[in-house]
């Protein structure tokens, strides 16, 4: 008997802290400033910002987060592959951490909120609940992954995947991947030790903003990822003849250019012809020697395929390939498709973790959807080493990887808050 009413006292001394919990919100204003001031590493003459990774602007927006992340009492710490690691003890020592975050690296001429916006929530996150006194099970793992923008090389890393071979690629800071590596305080002599154990996050949450005018367009709050397409690239190249443009007939031609032209217009029809919402782009191309009086005899084109299944990347290709023999033939020319090694697999979130992200919007009165991710993300690389999760927000107009890229601060607390209450769902429910 007196357990049971000791029991009940327990539920009934809960219950306000658990409503409590459930109406926390972050605060909209300082989440917003916090994206002006992070505006300013790296500010221009003209209002704009760079901030690619490895230069001195990153370099100082990563000394000031480390700087937020300290005083709001979280153990920080730099990996091996210059990652950003924020720790917030939970109450329960055996737990595994909650990891979420983004990035705040830039592509050149960038905007101000592709993963600065999941980045700055996931400071606003730790503050809250620093604020109003709430302690977590499981530690809470604030990640700022390093160099995302260059080939999501922090969480490569982490999941295993980042070759050694990456390390000569160079960015537009002068800096290769190696030397960045040692700049923002990792070592790549020691790279392998950054790597996680399958599992060993209890869950991986990232907030981000689309990147595309869905949302936008059908006036929905939050975009519930449901994976982050796989993408396949090659490097396809025409073979033909060079010769006189003025000498040469017609019929007696081998145009690599034609063949290429014929080909790009074949990837649109092909890729469009199957149900779907896959993607097929031909984005560049070389036309060798390149002079206006010489028949172009050697092309090199580039091919890039998205899908969020490896079977429907396949068969489109395929059905590419198939067709580009016909032109081969037709054309007298060959043509090569040769893989890049810049790929990625398709990553899908986990069922679980998206049902959490759907209950907290529904919690939150805000609308919803599910949609695949278009653009790759430090969240696909985690997804293999952890049950994963991701959010979006809607970007004004679909505009991205611009100085023009906006996201309105409601709709940035209102991914904070989804986020939020999906972090202290999870904390209750898992292990």
């Amino acid at each position: 008997m007196p357990f049971r009413f000791f029991y009940i006292l327990f539920i009934f001394c809960a219950l306000p802290l658990i409503a409590q919990n459930s109406h926390l919100k972050v605060n909209q204003n300082r989440l917003e400033q916090r994206i002006f001031d992070l505006a300013k590493f790296g500010l221009q003459s003209n209002g704009e910002t760079e901030r690619v990774a490895f230069s001195n602007a990153d370099v100082e927006a990563r000394n000031w987060v480390i700087q937020i992340l300290q005083e709001q009492g979280l153990e920080v710490s730099i990996d091996f592959a210059g990652n950003i690691i924020g720790l917030r003890k939970g109450e329960n020592k055996n737990a595994r951490p909650i990891s979420f975050g983004s990035h705040i690296d830039r592509v050149p001429n960038g905007g101000n909120y592709d993963g600065c916006v999941g980045s700055m929530a996931a400071l606003e996150i730790i503050e809250i609940l620093n604020e109003h006194k709430i302690k977590t099970k499981h530690p809470l793992e604030v990640i700022i992954f390093s160099n995302e923008e260059g080939g999501v090389m922090g969480s490569r890393a982490m999941s295993g995947h980042l070759g050694k071979g990456a390390f000569k690629v160079v960015n537009s800071t002068g800096f290769s991947m190696g030397e960045g590596i040692m700049r923002l305080g990792g070592d790549t002599t020691r790279i392998a030790e950054v790597v996680r154990e399958e599992n060993s996050m209890a869950a991986f949450l990232e907030l981000h903003i689309e990147q595309g005018g869905i949302l936008e367009k059908e006036k929905t709050a939050i975009g519930i990822v449901e994976g982050i397409v796989g993408l396949k690239w090659w490097d396809v190249v025409f073979t033909g003849f060079a010769n006189h443009a003025g000498t040469t007939p017609m019929n007696s031609r081998q145009d690599a250019l034609l063949a290429a032209a014929q080909f790009v217009i074949a990837v649109n029809e092909i890729t469009n012809s199957f149900e779907g919402a896959q993607v097929g782009t031909v984005g560049r191309i070389k036309a060798e020697p390149g002079a206006p009086n010489v028949i172009p005899g050697r092309v090199v084109a580039s091919l890039e395929i998205r899908d969020l299944s490896a079977e429907v990347i396949q068969k489109v290709y395929h059905a590419i390939t198939d067709k580009a023999e016909e032109i081969a033939k037709t054309s007298q020319v060959t043509i090569e498709f040769i893989p890049l090694d810049t790929t990625a697999d398709p990553a899908l979130t986990a069922p679980e973790i998206q049902k959490e992200i759907e209950l907290a919007t529904s919690k939150l009165g805000l609308s919803h959807k599910y949609m695949p991710s278009g653009a790759g993300h430090d969240a696909q690389d985690m997804a293999t080493i952890a049950p994963t999760g991701m959010i979006f927000v809607p970007s004004k107009g679909g505009i991205s990887h611009s100085p023009k890229e906006f996201t309105s601060a409601e709709d940035m607390a209102n991914g904070a808050n989804v986020l939020l209450q999906t972090i202290l769902a999870l904390d209750e429910k898992l292990d």
